[in-house]
């Protein structure tokens, strides 16, 4: 099954809620049939009349039936052809609240929708009309962040990944070590999150089945140490990556700054340049609280990149796009379930048409 695929299917959450919302949008208001005047009553003519006989009634053909309707057309009661309202001041904010349920975020919906409604108010329109205009709008946001994770030739490149416990960052780096390995690059991974037992243990079981080293050290121990040692080790073998993890206690944001600055001053030991990346993993899930943790994160590390997952668990894909059009910050990979082929590269049109459930 191809990305594309899985991400239509996946999202429907999203693009049920906003295909929901545009039909209900478009859906003209029902017509009150006017109530017919009563007969007027007439006296009855009781002059009797000579019997006649009569043939036997030819039966009426059977009416032709009707064409069946598509989904959208049965859903508003019409015939086959998508029904079609004025773009109107009530449409537009009506779609402005659609997307701001959605989690685009008000400055974002309001900026899509006026450029959706620029040419087209007065006009006639339909509900595939607004999801091509919505589809291109978005993917005109999104286009401009969505670049891979670059690779350098240095070596090791060093990937810090960042993120909230919970967001899916452990299982985010065992993939794409796992992929890297699979295009060829050697990689070694540091459980740098030394507070969570659960969190190593995903990442060994990663490491066992990529074939990727994966260092440890015992929970509770310094992440900084590992991160050194982890980074000696990369150098002697001539790793081309060095991913680590981190923890992702926001509680104190205090430590965490801390602990982040320590590991970053510690590699630079070895690496001046280090890290080379910096990707926070964020969960879709969490809506627009998804744009807090990229302030917090960008002033506690030098974000380089973000990686978005579980946007298949979710109605509220378009904080992707509030974060694209707020920060400007590269979106190297989306995530949509738990296999390895499950985290992809970010594709702004695949996005853009499976968010508004738009047939490509």
């Amino acid at each position: 099954m191809s990305f594309l695929k899985k991400l239509r299917d996946k999202m429907f959450r999203s693009s049920d809620k906003i295909t929901e919302g545009l039909d209900a949008l478009v859906a003209p208001e029902p017509e009150i049939e006017p109530k017919a005047e009563p007969a007027p009553q007439v006296a009855p003519d009781i002059t009797p009349e000579p019997a006649v006989e009569t043939a036997s009634p030819t039966p009426a053909p059977a009416p032709k039936p009707e064409p069946k309707a598509g989904i959208l057309g049965r859903l508003m009661g019409r015939g086959p052809e998508e029904a079609k309202r004025e773009f109107d001041d009530a449409m537009l904010e009506s779609l402005e609240e659609l997307l701001i349920e959605a989690d685009m975020g008000v400055e974002t919906a309001l900026r899509v929708t006026a450029n959706i409604a620029e040419g087209r108010m007065g006009k006639r329109v339909s509900v595939s009309d607004i999801k091509q205009a919505l589809a291109a709008e978005v993917t005109r946001i999104m286009e401009p962040v969505a670049r891979p994770m670059p690779i350098y030739a240095k070596r090791p490149q060093v990937v810090l990944v960042v993120g909230v416990n919970g967001s899916g960052k452990t299982t985010t780096i065992g993939k794409l070590a796992s992929q890297f390995k699979a295009a060829g690059k050697t990689v070694v991974i540091a459980a740098g999150d030394t507070f969570r037992a659960a969190a190593v243990e995903q990442l060994q079981v990663w490491g066992e089945r990529a074939g990727v080293p994966v260092l440890t050290a015992p929970e509770g121990s310094d992440p900084a140490s590992l991160a050194f040692e982890a980074m000696t080790k990369a150098q002697e073998s001539g790793a081309d990556l060095l991913m680590i993890d981190t923890a992702g206690r926001l509680q104190n944001r205090a430590d965490l700054m801390e602990e982040l600055t320590k590991i970053v001053r510690v590699i630079r030991k070895k690496d001046p340049e280090a890290p080379h990346n910096t990707l926070l993993v964020l969960d879709a899930t969490t809506g627009q609280n998804a744009v807090n943790q990229v302030e917090i994160f960008r002033k506690i590390a030098d974000v380089s990149g973000l990686v978005m997952t579980k946007l298949d668990g979710t109605a509220k894909g378009g904080v992707l796009v509030a974060l694209a059009d707020k920060f400007g910050l590269p979106i190297h990979a989306i995530g949509v379930g738990e296999q390895i082929d499950d985290l992809a590269p970010f594709d702004p049109e695949d996005f853009a048409a499976a968010l508004v459930g738009l047939d490509k």
